[in-house]
């Protein structure tokens, strides 16, 4: 008995090809909810441009949206230069040296 995937002639997509598709995704659903003012998806909207995640790097654009969320969290530029999805209330674990 034949796979589906055998039947449409092995026509597999590379796994790099699906992340990449599912990034853009993210990035696109992550900017709707950052233009409706959602403060945590405005963060994450100007991590994924300046560092380029599910869109093209654009370090102006980045500042532009973490400029937005600082206005109702300061916090927010110390999570500016993290990887997406870093959240403002992560911030301390990086001031926190090994205390224990």
């Amino acid at each position: 008995m034949e796979s589906s995937t055998e039947k449409e002639g092995n026509s597999r997509v590379p796994l790099s090809d699906v992340v990449a598709d599912c990034v853009k995704r993210w990035f696109k659903d992550t900017l709707k909810e950052a233009k409706q003012g959602d403060i945590n998806m405005q963060v994450l909207v100007g991590q994924m441009y300046c560092s380029g995640y599910g869109v093209p790097r654009d370090a102006q654009k980045g500042r532009i949206w973490l400029t937005k969320a600082s206005r109702s969290r300061s916090s927010v530029w110390k999570v500016g230069d993290k990887r997406p999805g870093y959240n403002a209330s992560d911030s301390d674990s990086d001031e926190l040296q090994d205390d224990s």
